[in-house]
């Protein structure tokens, strides 16, 4: 397998895991233990995650998150609780990709991993509190089974044609970085409304005057 191969597959198993890091570690574990796709002798490292305790373990926090992520607020509850796991495991995802004889690759790999986890993660969360201002929960289960379907199409797309999911993972990190942008804005510009709204910036202004 090439270094672009190799690159592909740790950058989208990096990126997934800013969305589904539970259902990332656990397909990757199922496939390194069945065999379900011809993984070749470079991700040797992979089959770590083959441990009967790490499937089971990533399992039950797959099931957690499949329905915490489907509530409104709770999903930006379990969101905020995994700022620093999700960008931590990508992180570690992308690293057991990689050969351990080369340390300078490793250190790169680990922090563009984390760096890419960390920027799908925070697409995932920012959208997700956007949509939990709405009244009706469709919006959010229905982005919810968006993700779900994504994340198990993305994995499966990675182990078989990695380059193709690296060339995929890159274009979706560069639309996540727009992304952020704009939901910082739009965060920001509510934040304002329910200060006006609660009076907060009147508030404010009174004291300063009376400064």
């Amino acid at each position: 397998m090439t270094a672009i191969s190799i690159l592909g597959l740790a950058a989208s198993l990096s990126l997934l895991a800013g969305w589904r890091l539970y259902a990332t570690v656990l397909f990757t574990g199922l496939v390194a233990r069945f065999g379900w796709f011809d993984l070749p002798p470079q991700f040797a490292s992979l089959h770590a995650l083959a441990s009967p305790w790490v499937i089971g373990a990533s399992a039950f926090g797959f099931i957690a998150e499949f329905f915490a992520d489907k509530i409104a607020w709770l999903d930006s509850l379990w969101d905020t609780v995994h700022t620093v796991i999700r960008p931590l495991g990508g992180a570690l995802l992308a690293l057991t990709v990689v050969s351990p004889q080369d340390p300078s690759l490793q250190i790169i790999t680990f922090l563009l991993g984390g760096g890419a986890a960390l920027l799908s993660h925070s697409a995932k969360a920012g959208t997700r509190a956007v949509i939990n201002t709405s009244p009706e929960p469709i919006s959010n289960i229905a982005m919810s089974a968006v993700e779900d379907v994504a994340t198990s199409g993305g994995l499966a797309l990675a182990m078989s044609h990695p380059v193709a999911a690296g060339a995929t993972s890159i274009t979706l990190l560069v639309f996540f970085a727009w992304l952020v942008h704009r939901l910082w804005r739009a965060i920001k510009n509510r934040l304002g409304q329910f200060r006006q709204f609660f009076g907060f910036d009147d508030a404010k202004t009174n004291t300063q005057i009376k400064g």
